[in-house]
């Protein structure tokens, strides 16, 4: 069974920052070079963005279908939590726990079936475990985030069955930026929210040279009660009142990062340690509060060998302690605990004629356990997981395209106190093609086969959850999920001009759901953990239209998607399902000037299982304006001021794929108006 031992992990995640600190302090330049000469302190090469997690081996032509946010985009649809500044991406919805708590979902799998990753390794919390736990990341902090749709558990696990969603950050600096006189650069991004009067505030800092790096971030975030469009009846430790507000749905977040690299002819080899801290309200219950934390090491090295078979060795290692502590009435109730190391290994071998390609291992455990406050063992047992990979991916380049096949092999175990051991072997493979049908034209096409296991909690919960307000029940008989996928889309591009659709089915045998019939605990609804067979079908678009381009631009930009989701055992509708959306926004840019005028209409969503309410639809109007300038002192810079109004017509909305729709209808609407104005300044 796989377990190393934090302390080395950490060790040498100190060992390389400290020598790098060392390294900055004796540097004969690292005083005087402070970005005063734009020439001498310029990066020493330009890095192009490109996409990964659709691609390990760097290709920009994707036969997976992955998205993108970075830069002003990923600035104007930055929201508090992953999951709503992702919502508005096509075949992407959230699960909505509030403005705190709140999941992508994709292509409607939520939980433990989408993978979120950081700089494409393990991330380990305990978030897929119930809708009221945030992902311990800030988007603050992000550089850029992508996004695969459909499954990506060739190469990430059997829990990327639904896709993956990879949070890229540049905490372990991957090369130079400059030169050997070295040099600082940085960015400080400040912000205002009248929702709920929130404040956020970030600094990130790089210097080094062209033989070290180092990297510093922090940032705060705080925000009252969200604003909405009706009055809700609250309950705060026995007072009562109402508001236009969100109940308990303050938040106050903390994180700090630091990170370094030591630079080599052939590669690097880094490593970053993290601090979360947040205390947010969970809106389902008005006087229950969550304080988490969490602490990640993560060590990184590449070597490229370049020589015989092997091009390159490329590894990540980290260790997170992540708890979280439920707070009822301000008295600790529940203390949720996840604690991981994970090892990932990727050997990139040198081109065989028109075959380039990779080998990898994967390696992962973690320790979960939840305790009230007499350390008394409730919700679900103590329990240790252990997940083993081998997998391999490989692209043939032809001269009409490429084709793309793998697979990989799993091993699942899961061992809880007073149950007998769960252990599953897992398989997955797929085989995909991109045809080049004119010079504008892209055909993509992929086949999948994938299995997941379930979690322990999937298979051990049985006890009540505070901050959901819900009695979760696990099943300890569950099987492993089957799943068959195909995926086909065309592609269309000519300047500014572009457009995508992609139509996909996926079929599951054994599929895992939270499922409610009506019953309950201690006047708590019940919950449960089902398997079923399950079909989904759907439709994603997405397209760009230049309408102008004379001095000024102006372009419509256009996207949608449409999702079925069966219950194929018992006929109905599976729940928590994102009806059909279509959005447009109207880009108008010249000179230093953007403006941006857009909707996002949601249809009503009736396909609901017998038992639980439909949702209406709803439009939300959104509006952003942002000016560039640059200055020349005391150091070269560029600001980027913007300012957005999100829900410009104040619209009463509710989100379909949010439980709190069925738990707690009426409490949690979507955010009502709200104008956010902020400065992002790069130096």
């Amino acid at each position: 069974m796989f377990y190393f031992s934090q302390s080395p992990v950490r060790v040498a995640v100190l060992a390389v920052l400290g020598y790098g600190a060392t390294a900055m302090l004796y540097s004969p330049h690292a005083h005087a070079q402070v970005n005063t000469n734009p020439v001498i302190n310029q990066p020493a090469a330009t890095l192009e963005a490109v996409t990964v997690t659709g691609n390990p081996l760097g290709s920009s032509d994707l036969v997976a279908p992955t998205s993108a946010l970075a830069g002003t985009a990923l600035l104007l649809n930055r929201e508090s939590t992953l999951g709503e500044t992702l919502a508005n991406t096509p075949g992407v919805s959230s699960t909505y726990f509030g403005p705190n708590a709140s999941r992508p979902i994709i292509r409607g799998q939520d939980g433990d079936r989408i993978r979120i990753l950081q700089n494409s390794g393990a991330s380990i919390d305990a978030s897929s475990l119930s809708f009221d736990h945030a992902v311990p990341m800030d988007p603050l902090t992000i550089e850029r985030i992508e996004v695969l749709r459909g499954p990506g558990a060739l190469l990430y696990g059997g829990s990327a069955v639904g896709g993956v969603v990879n949070v890229i950050d540049s905490r372990i600096p991957r090369e130079a930026l400059f030169d050997e006189k070295g040099g600082i650069t940085g960015k400080l991004d400040a912000g205002l929210s009248s929702a709920g009067r929130g404040k956020n505030a970030a600094i990130s800092l790089d210097t080094g040279s062209n033989r070290f790096g180092l990297h510093l971030d922090t940032s705060s975030r705080t925000n009252g009660d969200t604003r909405v469009p009706i009055e809700i009846n609250c309950t705060r430790l026995g007072g009562m009142g109402l508001a236009r507000r969100i109940c308990n749905s303050a938040a106050e977040t903390r994180s700090t990062s630091l990170g370094g690299s030591l630079f080599f002819d052939r590669g690097y080899v880094g490593a970053s340690v993290t601090d979360y801290a947040s205390i947010y309200g969970t809106v389902a219950e008005d006087n229950v509060t969550i304080d988490m934390r969490s602490k990640r090491y993560a060590l990184e090295g590449l070597v490229r060998v370049g020589k015989g078979l092997i091009e390159s060795v490329k590894t990540q290692m980290s260790s997170t302690d992540y708890q979280h502590v439920e707070l009822d009435e301000g008295e600790p109730a529940i203390t949720f605990k996840n604690k991981g190391n994970a090892l990932r290994l990727e050997v990139r071998h040198a081109k065989l004629g028109s075959l380039e390609g990779m080998l990898g291992l994967q390696l992962e455990n973690s320790q979960f356990s939840a305790v009230d406050a007499d350390g008394v063992g409730v919700f679900a047992p103590f329990s240790r997981s252990t997940n083993k990979a081998l997998f391999a991916y490989e692209e043939l380049g032809l001269r009409w395209g490429k084709l793309t096949f793998g697979g990989r092999l799993e091993n699942a175990s899961v061992i809880a106190d007073g149950k007998p051991e769960r252990g599953f072997n897992l398989g997955s493979y797929s085989v995909g093609g991109l045809v080049n049908l004119a010079p504008a034209w892209q055909l993509t096409s992929n086949l999948s086969y994938s299995e997941r296991a379930p979690k322990a909690y999937e298979l051990y919960a049985d006890g009540p959850h505070a901050a959901m307000g819900v009695y979760q029940k696990g099943d300890p008989l569950l099987k492993k999920e089957r799943a068959n996928s195909l995926d086909t889309g065309v592609q269309w591009k000519s300047g500014a001009d572009s457009a995508a659709l992609t139509g996909f089915i996926s079929r599951f045998n054994n599929y895992i759901f939270l499922d409610s019939r009506g019953d309950t605990i201690d006047d708590l609804p019940v919950f449960s953990y089902r398997q079923v067979g399950a079909r989904f079908i759907g439709l994603e678009a997405n397209g760009n239209i230049r309408l102008f381009d004379k001095g000024r631009t102006v372009d419509l930009e256009l996207r949608g998607d449409l999702l079925r989701a069966d219950n194929l055992t018992t006929g109905q509708p599976l729940p928590r399902i994102a009806p059909a959306r279509v959005g447009a926004t109207l880009v108008l840019a010249e000179g230093q000037w953007q403006g941006r005028l857009g909707f996002n209409t949601t249809s009503r969503q009736t396909r609901v299982p017998d038992g639980l309410q439909p949702t209406n639809g709803y439009t939300l109007w959104n509006a952003a304006v942002t000016y560039r300038m640059k200055t020349a002192a005391p150091a070269t810079s560029q600001m980027l001021w913007y300012a957005r109004l999100d829900n410009a017509g104040n619209q009463l909305a509710y989100s379909a794929t949010s439980i709190l729709t069925q738990t707690v209808p009426g409490r949690s609407p979507l955010p009502g108006r709200s104008l956010k104005v902020g400065l992002q300044v790069s130096f």
